[in-house]
C-alpha cells in the first residue's frame, strides 16, 4: 500500500513539473515583447535619436535592440510619409525634410539629435 501512495505521490509531482515548464513557456512566448525595447525607454536611454532626415538613428550602433527598433520605425514612417507626399502632390525627399524639422523641435531636452552627422544632446 505504501509503494502505491509513493507511485501516485511521484506521478503528481512529474505531471506538476511538466505543467510549470508548459506555463513558463507560455508566459516566455507570450509576454517576451515586454521586455523588448519600446522607442519612449531607446530615446530616454540615449540609445536612439532623431535626424533631420525624418527618421530615427540607433546612437551607439552595437546596440542590435536599438538598430532593430530604429528599422522598425523607419519602416513605418517613410511607408506614412508616402503616403503625405502622394496626397500633397510633393517629394518624399520634402516630406522626409518637414518630418525631420518638427522631430527634432519636439525632442525634449537630454535626448539625443543628429546634426551634420553629430550627436547631440538637446
Amino acid at each position: 500500500m505504501c509503494s502505491v501512495k509513493r507511485v501516485a505521490y511521484f506521478n503528481q509531482g512529474k505531471i506538476m513539473k511538466k505543467f510549470l515548464s508548459q506555463l513558463l513557456i507560455m508566459l516566455l512566448l507570450c509576454c517576451g515583447s515586454a521586455w523588448a525595447l519600446d522607442l519612449q525607454t531607446a530615446k530616454n536611454q540615449g540609445l536612439v535619436g532623431e535626424t533631420s532626415t525624418g527618421y530615427l538613428a540607433a546612437v551607439k550602433p552595437a546596440h542590435g535592440e536599438a538598430v532593430r527598433l530604429a528599422e522598425q520605425i523607419n519602416n513605418k514612417r517613410r511607408q506614412h510619409y508616402q503616403q503625405i507626399a502622394q496626397r500633397n502632390k510633393t517629394s518624399l525627399k520634402a516630406v522626409e525634410q518637414l518630418a525631420g524639422e518638427k522631430a527634432m523641435n519636439k525632442t525634449p531636452a537630454g535626448q539625443f539629435v543628429r546634426i551634420k552627422g553629430k550627436w547631440r544632446r538637446k
